[in-house]
């Protein structure tokens, strides 16, 4: 079973998906040649067997299209490195750079820049076929050091992600008694200071995020973070 623990879970999908068409089209020809026959009830009966695997495989190809968003996560590893520059008073430039992806810039207010994630997790049974725990960066916010601001102040928010297809996620939260798969399921933040030409690395394990400075303006912000 150790090929089978080695294959990319979106081709296991894919797999399931062409075996669910295979199996669905002889019910439509069978279909066909009974209506042709007027063997209503049977032809009726043939039809709606085929609708229903394929309803099966458009549902598998939905789920589908929402994991490949998340990334693969077999141990502890670089999601994305953040860069600050800022702009004025409590006013920061945030460039975002995902693992292997082009980096995005946004606006931030506030004093700190904060990361939010979703991790899922999967049985052993779900492991043996090949699922390692997932995880999607979700939101890139800006946190202010007093409480005071943190309820008068503007707020910003930028979303990091988007849900092609099936919300896998909420479906596996509201039914994941009835997910034998899927083991756990959260959400992990981390947030520290924004300064001036500051760099940190975003990291991403199965506990969830850590981010360290990369360079010596954001090790002298989170030194003298209070």
């Amino acid at each position: 079973m150790e090929w089978l623990a080695r294959l990319d879970p979106r081709l296991l999908i894919v797999g399931i998906v062409i075996a669910g068409l295979a199996l669905a089209f002889p019910f439509f020809l069978g279909s066909v040649r009974r209506l042709r026959r007027l063997q209503l009830v049977r032809g009726t009966l043939f039809f709606l067997s085929g609708g229903v695997l394929v309803l099966v495989v458009v549902a598998a190809v939905l789920v589908a299209a929402n994991l490949v968003t998340y990334a693969r996560l077999t141990h502890e590893q670089e999601a994305a490195r953040v860069t600050t520059r800022q702009l004025g008073e409590r006013q920061f430039a945030v460039s975002v750079q995902p693992s292997g992806l082009p980096p995005r810039h946004y606006n931030l207010s506030g004093d700190e820049w904060q990361i939010d994630a979703r991790v899922l997790k999967w049985r052993a049974v779900g492991n043996l076929l090949g699922f390692d725990t997932v995880y999607r960066l979700e939101r890139l916010s800006g946190r202010y050091g007093d409480i005071q601001s943190e309820r008068s102040a503007p707020r910003t928010v930028h979303e990091l992600a988007q849900d092609p297809g099936i919300d896998f996620w909420s479906m596996a939260r509201r039914y994941h008694d009835y997910l034998p798969l899927a083991d756990a399921l959260y959400g992990s933040a981390t947030y520290v200071p924004m300064a001036e030409g500051a760099e940190y690395v975003v990291s991403v394990s199965a506990s969830g995020l850590v981010v360290r400075p990369a360079n010596d303006a954001a090790r002298n912000a989170v030194g003298g973070w209070k």
